[in-house]
């Protein structure tokens, strides 16, 4: 903990533990020692040592609480750029198998809303895909993506069925450079209820991306819309780093 004396203790615990388990020291499904263990190691009190758990159960690395003693769910593993674009990369480092069925694949006039995340008029024809994505064959994700039509019209020469979408089209040269992505919570509809398998009224976490090439021209917008019972989204920064925006399973 030396290099990060800086911090207050409670931070300090909580980086000192993320570094434990993610030299596998405390291992997934391990439970941590208790809190007055800890508190004798690192010649503190309770209050940071509760601080620092309640930090890494906020973020999904540990789970237990109210009575439960905390267990190491695993580590919260920074996603680059590309993986985190690709539902395809991130699910292989979670060792599931990803899947997809395209439900739509069309070139049509833009929507209101996509004209107005990529600047164009509203009778611009786009490329909009519609796809279910699996973990392990379970319904997880609902993506619905609009291409513009220099881009788009890659995908009439792929297979949406067959794996990412992102890395095909960084493999034909499209730039796709930088990424805005917003995040909340919806409700499924009665399309999104039947695809996910789901009531209909159930949260789902939202996530609208916006995707620019290196000269900021807006190439990608997509709406994809998660089941939080297998997935969150967890940001972790401290004073030195900038937030990084990572994807974590839940299941």
């Amino acid at each position: 903990m030396d290099n990060i004396v800086y911090l207050p203790m409670h931070q300090r615990l909580s980086e000192e533990f993320r570094e434990r388990i993610a030299q596998g020291v405390w291992s997934p499904g391990s439970q941590l020692p208790s809190e007055s263990e800890l508190c004798r190691e690192f010649g503190t009190s309770r209050g940071p040592v509760r601080q620092a758990l309640a930090a890494l159960r906020a973020e999904g690395t540990v789970t237990g609480g109210r009575g439960r003693p905390p267990v190491v769910r695993g580590q919260v593993q920074s996603q680059s750029f590309s993986t985190f674009m690709s539902f395809t990369e991130w699910a292989h480092s979670l060792g599931k198998t990803p899947g997809q069925r395209t439900l739509e694949i069309a070139r049509r006039a833009v929507s209101a809303e996509a004209a107005a995340q990529l600047s164009l008029p509203e009778d611009e024809q786009v490329v909009q895909v519609i796809r279910l994505r699996l973990l392990n064959g379970i319904p997880a994700m609902i993506e619905r993506t609009t291409f513009v039509l220099s881009v788009g019209n890659l995908l009439f020469d792929f297979d949406t069925n067959a794996g990412s979408i992102f890395a095909y089209l960084k493999e034909q040269g499209a730039d796709l450079f930088s990424a805005r992505h917003t995040i909340d919570a919806v409700a499924t509809t009665d399309e999104d209820a039947e695809l996910l398998q789901q009531a209909v009224g159930t949260p789902l976490l939202r996530e609208r991306r916006l995707t620019s090439s290196a000269a900021g021209v807006g190439l990608e917008y997509s709406d994809d819309r998660y089941l939080p019972a297998l997935t969150n989204f967890t940001i972790e920064n401290n004073v030195q780093h900038r937030a990084n925006l990572v994807r974590v399973h839940t299941a």
